[in-house]
């Protein structure tokens, strides 16, 4: 955008700006804006969510007065017709209400096959890659992948599975995921359960047209109940691998370990990162604990 309008670009780093001496930060970004004597300018503020956190959330008066301070700054920045401020945070919910005064609000989301294969394109189009790769396939394979993701890959078909296998999607930060190898010919047994599955959500999975066109939709949930070590945990990897799904496991006394005091927002995050990374098995283990 600053390229494009030939705007001076101003970097704030949330993170970067805060200090915990009082009064420190508040001159800290006295000092910076300083610079917009080069305006025309685009001011961007990154972790904004690190800047200004709800209040429940922050550490003391430093953040408060801090948010004050920048608050402040806005509202005479909006009587310069030449200042644009632009703001980024990957936790909306997170940041204080009183700065989300912005005219208009983004929500870059994650990439979609389409965008994927753009932005591996991009990132590719001056290496020289080799014979075997192949970029559409990789494009089908990152799901859940943003453009940080996707620009981490290396050259060779080899490279890119490696990658793929060592890493974790930008959507799924938090969350435990890995890419599921058990098949149906690895659980002993249980035959009736896997046909169950088979007809209830795999065909499904490979056959969406049909359920349309009669108008049946599949299984969205299902609950698992046994013994400690019957399977159930296999007959959940089994499914994503046979459907070619993403597997987030989420274990229960994990979920209300890892944000303490948020339960009902967390739960709500972690769906909405299984439906950024669909398509997708999410398998809460442990379900009694939550």
């Amino acid at each position: 955008m600053a390229n494009e309008t030939g705007a001076f670009f101003f970097l704030i780093h949330g993170s970067e700006i805060m200090y915990k001496l009082p009064g420190e930060s508040e001159l800290n970004l006295q000092d910076k804006l300083k610079k917009l004597i080069n305006a025309p300018a685009i001011i961007f503020i990154d972790e904004l969510d690190v800047i200004a956190p709800k209040r429940e959330k922050s550490h003391g008066e430093i953040e408060h007065r801090f948010v004050l301070q920048l608050l402040t700054l806005m509202d005479d920045i909006q009587q310069c017709s030449h200042v644009i401020v632009m703001a980024a945070t990957s936790r909306p919910n997170s940041v204080n209400p009183a700065l989300r005064r912005f005219a208009l609000e983004i929500n870059i989301g994650i990439p979609d096959v389409v965008a994927r294969l753009e932005i591996i394109c991009i990132h590719t189009k001056n290496m020289k890659l080799g014979d075997d790769v192949d970029l559409v396939q990789i494009a089908n394979e990152t799901y859940g992948y943003v453009g940080a993701d996707l620009a981490s890959l290396f050259v060779t078909q080899e490279n890119f599975r490696f990658e793929l296998n060592q890493s974790n999607p930008s959507a799924l930060h938090e969350i435990v995921i890995e890419e599921p190898r058990t098949t149906w010919e690895d659980i002993g047994g249980l035959e009736n359960v896997k046909r169950e599955l088979q007809r209830h959500v795999q065909y499904y999975d490979g056959h969406p047209r049909k359920f349309l066109k009669f108008d049946t939709t599949s299984s969205h949930g299902v609950l698992f109940f046994g013994p400690p070590g019957c399977g159930k945990t296999l007959l959940a990897k089994a499914m994503a691998n046979e459907c070619q799904s993403n597997f987030i496991s989420v274990k229960g006394p994990q979920l209300l370990a890892m944000w303490f005091g948020e339960p009902e927002p967390n739960v709500r995050d972690v769906f909405d990162k299984a439906r950024q990374a669909a398509s997708c098995v999410l398998f809460f283990d442990e379900l009694d604990a939550i």
